[in-house]
């Protein structure tokens, strides 16, 4: 509120329930921006702040109590102690946008809205708006200016408050246990999906009901397809399976990834891959720090990376030139990081005047390097061996005054430490 000014006004929708087929609906997930806002899980409402109105500054629209409708969907919050909950204001039917809302806007200057993100709520908007302009003759003062409201929004966002802080640690407690709990059931014959089944379980025995995004359980080749989720290969004794998954805890994600062996043990191939991504893993969480630069966890894990691939012969060149060249990219399709929050693929600039942004504390990201090798990749120097080996292995680190802490710290991803627990696992040791 105090980053708008007096003669401003912000109206932030709600989210809106989604239709999965014909009259079922898919579970509702409130907007992450409203959430952060209000902390209000419901459909069917609206935010407006107004600073520096005397009557209230914080207003929100949303359902009211139906004895009739609560027996078929659940208790809904209401009106009376919408106020008290939320620390509002003001609380008013949501059906009452059209008579209040429009007295709202007159006079005001300016309006902060992400335009765009429901169209029909934007349709609304600008028909109270015209309806503004039309009495303009008669004193009407409608406002002159729509300014986005993410970037004001997202900023406060990108860094976490000690409360939410401690929500991602607990989203990536949950996470891990249900990785350690994958790679303990993990045994050929079991299907993919199998192992989600098992991450699921975790999750939603813990206190998380969903997870932060599909979960990608690939083995062997399906672990070199970035978004595998289909998750319905039988597991081979022979091949890594790749899971990446995470819960979401509180509307807070993690976002984890491991890479393990089905049988057990890495074959040398897989090993060599395995101990290079983990190399690239560790030198980017090192670089993880205030005053560093968002990218430069990424230059380091390449940098690494591209001396592994020249040893190994997976690459041919020179090394500098090698660092952004195409035949690198096809093994090394993504970037190393992104922000991590309320959603999965976090809101924050990263760039500010063209430069990447320096490390602060309180900013979250992920640290993901990867090697990819389809069997059917067209790069020249790839030995037999090493075809259909997928590898990542991701972490979540949050930017402390003097570092970093490993968020995700508890799943194991050395990999004589993952054998080691795979084989206490088959032997009847846990």
């Amino acid at each position: 509120m105090a980053m708008m000014p007096d003669d401003s006004i912000a109206v932030i929708p709600g989210g809106q329930a989604q239709r999965r087929n014909r009259d079922i609906v898919f579970p509702f997930r409130q907007d992450s921006d409203f959430f952060y806002l209000t902390g209000f899980e419901e459909p069917q409402a609206l935010l407006v702040l107004v600073p520096g109105r005397s009557q209230g500054e914080e207003i929100l629209f949303c359902a009211e109590r139906d004895e009739r409708a609560e027996q078929w969907d659940g208790e809904l919050m209401g009106l009376e102690r919408a106020v008290p909950a939320l620390g509002v204001d003001y609380a008013f039917p949501f059906p009452d946008i059209d008579d209040i809302l429009p007295g709202l806007l007159e006079g005001r200057e300016r309006i902060f809205i992400n335009l765009g993100e429901y169209p029909d709520f934007d349709g609304r908007l600008l028909a109270w708006v015209a309806q503004i302009r039309k009495r303009e003759a008669g004193g009407a003062q409608p406002p002159g200016e729509f300014i986005a409201l993410r970037h004001l929004l997202h900023e406060l966002r990108l860094f976490k408050s000690a409360s939410e802080i401690n929500t991602l640690r607990k989203a990536a407690d949950i996470t891990a246990a249900a990785h350690i709990a994958a790679m303990q059931v993990c045994r050929p014959g079991l299907e993919e999906r199998d192992l989600e089944a098992e991450l699921q379980y975790v999750f939603m025995r813990e206190g998380a009901r969903f997870p932060a995004y599909p979960s990608i359980v690939g083995s062997g080749e399906n672990a070199c397809v970035m978004h595998y989720t289909r998750n319905g290969a039988k597991l081979k004794k022979q091949d890594l399976v790749l899971i990446d998954a995470g819960c979401e805890y509180q509307y807070y994600a993690a976002d984890i990834t491991r890479t393990f062996p089905v049988g057990g043990r890495y074959s040398a191939a897989q090993r060599d891959i395995y101990d290079l991504v983990l190399q690239a893993n560790v030198d980017a969480i090192a670089a993880c720090y205030p005053g560093n630069h968002f990218n430069a966890p990424h230059e380091a894990a390449m940098r690494t990376i591209v001396r592994g691939l020249l040893d190994l012969g997976l690459v041919a060149g020179e090394f500098e030139a090698l660092l952004d060249s195409a035949e690198v990219r096809v093994l090394c399709p993504h970037k190393t990081s992104h922000w991590l929050g309320i959603d999965v693929h976090d809101v924050g600039d990263y760039r500010i005047d063209g430069c990447w942004r320096d490390f602060e504390p309180g900013m979250v990201l992920t640290i993901e390097p990867g090697i990819y090798i389809p069997r059917n990749a067209s790069t020249a120097h790839l030995p037999e061996k090493y075809r259909g080996i997928g590898v990542r292995i991701e972490d979540d680190v949050l930017i402390t005054a003097d570092g970093a802490e490993v968020l995700s710290a508890a799943v194991p991803k050395d990999a004589d430490a993952i054998e080691t627990l795979m084989a206490q696992t088959a032997t009847g040791l846990l």
